[in-house]
């Protein structure tokens, strides 16, 4: 991109005229990002205010991705738990079969070469995972989506507007009620889930966290955990059908997913804009960055670093380093990467062989975010 290749030529971290942004420096470069990343002392900030008045922000606050040490580990730990490798190696199978199921369907819906939008498919599959998981009713994932994208609206730069704030809050409000009535449920009726068993670690007393903390984190769970996602899918499907060798490679070769995803991951990431906080005075390439200094950094920008990642612009799945700052780094690296990752090898692994001639039905339609990279729309034909 032109942008980041003028920020590039800068240099890795770019300091901003006082009083032209409420950021000091703009942090670019990979090496430079992954530092900032790993660095505790760079504070997550989501609000000046440490106590918001509004509902959004104190439901956002409590969880563990907008907090820093100590409560930041201590909630996480809580997840790691129940997040382990185990159980997720052991849930593939349902994502495949999910996969499956939920292809099954898009293909139904473009028989006769009808033009169907691939965004429907791309949020389906990571709701219905999430929701699987955790044992959200199948009935309730259309709820979702409209509040989840409010909440996303009002995070966005420029999207504190009155409205999108009024917005933001009552689908806050709405998502606490939803979470503390499952936990609730799982009370009465305990199921081996991933909120049965985060309710039971909660009730035995030894979890560390409290009920509200454990809906604030569900609450951030699912909202982070399926539009990230879709993002993944959509910017991959365009990128793949613009390299038909790659989607003929793919086709052959199923396991060729996994490299796809990671260059996916790494050419256009979903999230492209992490604010942090200096809690001190920290050298950063260079840079002496003041405390209380605030730090934008683009994790887009430092995965098409040049100095890292040759012919950094180009989709290469079969480049030698796939490395990528899309998930994090460091102790606040995303806890759904794992199963992020299995959902798009399942849906890259699957989609070309079930509709071999898929293609583009007309101009992808890009979301207005910027904070989030994807997709409004995709029309396609399954060939």
């Amino acid at each position: 991109m032109p942008l980041f290749a003028e920020l590039h030529r800068i240099g890795p971290v770019c300091r901003l005229a006082p009083g032209s942004s409420p950021y000091a420096v703009v942090v670019n470069g990979y090496d430079a990002a992954q530092e900032a990343l790993k660095d505790t002392r760079f504070h997550r900030l989501l609000s000046a205010d440490p106590n918001p008045k509004e509902l959004v922000l104190r439901r956002l606050g409590g969880s563990m991705m907008f907090r820093n040490e100590p409560d930041h580990l201590r909630m996480r730990k809580v997840f790691q738990a129940v997040l382990t490798p185990r159980r997720l190696t052991g849930f593939e199978p349902v994502v495949d079969a999910l996969t499956e199921e939920l292809l099954d369907e898009l293909g139904k819906g473009g028989a006769d070469r009808k033009v169907v939008d691939f965004v429907d498919f791309a949020y389906r599959l990571p709701i219905t995972v999430i929701g699987t998981f955790l044992g959200i009713p199948r009935s309730d994932l259309g709820w979702f989506r409209d509040r989840t994208q409010r909440i996303d609206e009002y995070l966005d730069l420029g999207g504190k507007a009155p409205e999108k704030l009024a917005a933001a809050n009552q689908a806050a409000g709405e998502l606490n009620d939803y979470y503390a009535r499952m936990i609730a449920e799982r009370r009465i009726r305990p199921r081996d889930d991933l909120v049965g068993s985060l309710v039971h670690a909660l009730d035995s007393g030894t979890s560390g966290i409290d009920e509200q903390e454990l809906i604030d984190n569900l609450l951030v769970l699912v909202n982070a955990s399926f539009v990230t996602t879709m993002n993944l899918l959509t910017n991959g499907l365009e990128l793949l059908l613009n390299q038909s060798r790659l989607v003929d490679a793919l086709r052959d070769d199923p396991g060729l997913a996994s490299d796809c995803v990671e260059e996916i991951l790494r050419h256009q990431s979903s999230v492209q804009l992490i604010s942090r906080k200096a809690s001190t005075d920290i050298e950063l390439a260079g840079e002496t960055i003041t405390e209380g200094s605030l730090v934008l950094i683009l994790p887009g920008a430092a995965n098409r670093d040049p100095a890292k990642h040759p012919d950094a612009d180009t989709f290469d799945p079969g480049r030698d380093d796939l490395q990528h700052l899309s998930f994090g780094a460091g102790p606040f690296y995303c806890v759904g990467a794992a199963l992020a990752r299995m959902e798009g090898r399942a849906a890259f692994a699957q989609l070309f062989q079930r509709f071999p001639g898929l293609q583009l039905a007309g101009e992808p339609v890009r979301s207005r975010s910027l904070l989030l990279r994807g997709h409004q729309s995709m029309p396609i034909r399954m060939g």
